[in-house]
């Protein structure tokens, strides 16, 4: 059963008698090709053109009055952009066959080699590879944009050397220093040398945790001398056979600054209700104790003298106490 899809295919080819070989081939296969004949490279160049007439496919003999060989492969591949290129020839040399493939093109079939099941399954072949490869370009597109374009740190590390492989533009503007610098640099460049051992307990649990994303909070160090406190997410992955981390750095320095003043706050506050349930109460006691002593029993002038001696004491006492509460809460609301 002949495949029922419309294909816009492009001949490039000066020999008559192959172009009907081609077109019979194609017709045997295709119910209604489109094919668009030209003989020459020129007339390529006008109808490749960026906005032109699309085609699904490029069938490319390596003969033509004005150009051949390898540098018609290289003019034909980088005007046919994201359409593929097979190549047609009568060429028998196999090594030159294996190069035109290094070069760009998707597909290379001797004419005396060619049958109509063998040029259907080669353009349908070609067809599917191209829109992998372009998948893939657009896939790695949108990884290298969410990695440069990301507002947070960025890098790529190998594990082994510890060597910066990449870094984004945040990554440049945070630590302050240039990609050439960075290139020559080490991880252990942006940390302190106190915080080194740190850095060789967090690079064994990385190891360790058999690919899985892992996070941890570190102290770096700007080119400016700058100490931070750093968040980092480190993805481990595979790149041409070297270990290497994806690093997305964030810094926390204010929010842990922001924990410890509340900690040091309801540090504060705890002492004042400690203050208000234990010392306060001593000379309100006593106070109570005195006033119901001078208030319930008979006692001489010179006793009750005495005893509001030891209630004034107890006042002043209670007055400064709840004068440092007052001072102690002031500073924990600054």
């Amino acid at each position: 059963m002949k495949d029922r899809k419309l294909y816009n295919i492009l001949v490039i080819e000066d020999n008559a008698g192959d172009y009907e070989l081609i077109q019979g081939a194609l017709q045997e296969v295709m119910d209604a090709p489109v094919l668009t004949a030209i003989d020459c490279f020129c007339t390529a160049q006008v109808l490749l053109q960026p906005g032109s007439k699309n085609f699904d496919v490029i069938l490319l003999d390596l003969t033509l009055p004005d150009m051949q060989g390898e540098s018609l492969i290289h003019e034909i591949v980088e005007l046919a952009l994201n359409t593929p290129v097979i190549v047609l020839t009568g060429y028998t040399d196999i090594s030159f066959g294996v190069k035109s493939l290094s070069l760009g093109i998707s597909d290379y079939i001797l004419k005396d080699e060619l049958t109509a099941n063998a040029l259907y399954k080669s353009i349908i072949y070609s067809m599917e590879r191209k829109k992998g490869t372009i998948a893939l370009e657009a896939s790695e597109k949108r990884y290298a944009d969410l990695f440069q374009l990301s507002p947070l740190p960025m890098w790529v590390v190998d594990i082994d050397t510890l060597k910066f492989l990449d870094v984004n533009a945040a990554t440049i503007n945070y630590y302050g220093y240039s990609r050439e610098e960075f290139m020559a640099m080490k991880l252990k460049d942006i940390r302190p040398v106190e915080e080194l051992p740190g850095l060789e307990e967090g690079l064994a649990e990385v190891r360790s945790a058999a690919g899985k994303l892992t996070k941890n909070i570190m102290v770096h160090k700007l080119k400016n001398g700058d100490l931070r406190d750093i968040e980092v997410k480190i993805s481990p992955m595979n790149l041409n056979n070297a270990r290497i981390n994806v690093v997305v750095a964030t810094d926390i320095t204010d929010r842990l600054n922001h924990i410890k003043a509340i900690e040091e706050q309801n540090k504060k506050l705890k002492e004042i209700a400690w203050i208000q349930s234990h010392v306060v109460r001593a000379p309100l006691a006593r106070m109570m104790s005195l006033i119901d002593i001078v208030n319930n029993f008979d006692v001489n002038e010179e006793d009750r003298k005495k005893y509001l001696g030891h209630i004034i004491t107890s006042a002043n006492e209670l007055d400064g106490i709840i004068k440092n509460i007052s001072d102690k809460t002031r500073a924990t609301s600054v």
